[in-house]
């Protein structure tokens, strides 16, 4: 059987329990966000769309006492990474024919309310076994209703957003952690890049590096990794446009915003404790 080829659904900022203030700091970064959509597990959402992929804020109701309390387990932050599936029980199959731990998928809903009607969402999902992932939550999601997720009129964003290029990894050993992807798409997938390795993801990449190497490259702009050795630390997105971006992060009073010709960079603790880069 095939290994699944690698392309992005989503990215995933765990807010806890806090889903009003993180919803506020998104739009105040310029994005769109959908209404907030509650999953039949007992997690909540706001979604961002962009052209074929997006960004999901997922929380727990406060003083919940049942659903998606793992979710309290995790830091503030970056948590998940979701590849695409068409087939989810394919998926699974090949997966575990090729030795990687995954669970059975499973199903959930979520009702949609758009301008002109309503629906329930359904996906499946094929996640990894408990503690394969030391820095967060990476799995694949199967749509059922990509009709009732991908809308056009929740695509247009106040900072240009129309993709997500890169997500940002840190591992002690970068070598170490890129093996699971090789075993999941196959060892072309992964590649060498200064500072560690990257893993191509459609038209985005998954770069696993140092946490010196992500010093280098955005400074005191980092998270704070709670004493974690590994955890996922942030997000590139591309904009049309690094002027519109810019003007939307001023307009939210977004501080300690950097700018150079080629990109913006939005420090960690003004963003659910996620460093986000906007590049063209």
């Amino acid at each position: 059987m095939t290994l699944p080829v690698p392309t992005l659904d989503h990215v995933v900022i765990n807010a806890r329990d806090d889903m009003d203030r993180a919803a506020d700091v998104y739009r105040r970064l310029g994005f769109l966000l959908t209404e907030r959509g509650y999953h039949s597990l007992g997690s909540m959402n706001h979604l961002a769309m962009f052209g074929t992929d997006y960004l999901e804020l997922i929380a727990v109701p406060k003083g919940a006492t049942s659903g998606r309390l793992d979710l309290l387990d995790y830091s503030l932050g970056l948590n998940g990474l979701v590849f695409g599936s068409e087939d989810s029980a394919a998926t699974y199959g090949a997966l575990s024919k090729a030795g990687v731990p995954v669970e059975p998928p499973v199903e959930f809903t979520r009702p949609v309310k758009y301008d002109g009607g309503q629906g329930d969402a359904r996906f499946r999902t094929v996640r990894m076994k408990a503690g394969v992932v030391p820095y967060g939550r990476v799995y694949y999601c199967h749509h059922f209703t990509r009709a009732l997720v991908w809308r056009d009129e929740w695509r247009h964003h106040p900072n240009g957003t129309v993709a997500v290029a890169r997500a940002l990894i840190v591992e002690p050993d970068p070598a170490k952690g890129a093996r699971l992807y090789a075993d999941m798409f196959g060892p072309e997938a992964v590649r060498d890049i200064e500072g560690g390795k990257t893993i191509v993801i459609g038209n985005s990449r998954f770069d696993i590096l140092t946490e010196a190497a992500l010093g280098e490259q955005f400074g005191d702009a980092v998270p704070d990794p709670e004493g974690r050795p590994a955890y996922m630390a942030g997000l590139t997105f591309r904009t049309s446009s690094l002027d519109k971006a810019a003007r939307a992060l001023r307009e939210g009073k977004i501080g300690g915003v950097r700018q150079s010709k080629d990109r913006i960079v939005v420090p960690a603790k003004e963003a659910v404790n996620a460093v986000l880069e906007f590049v063209e």
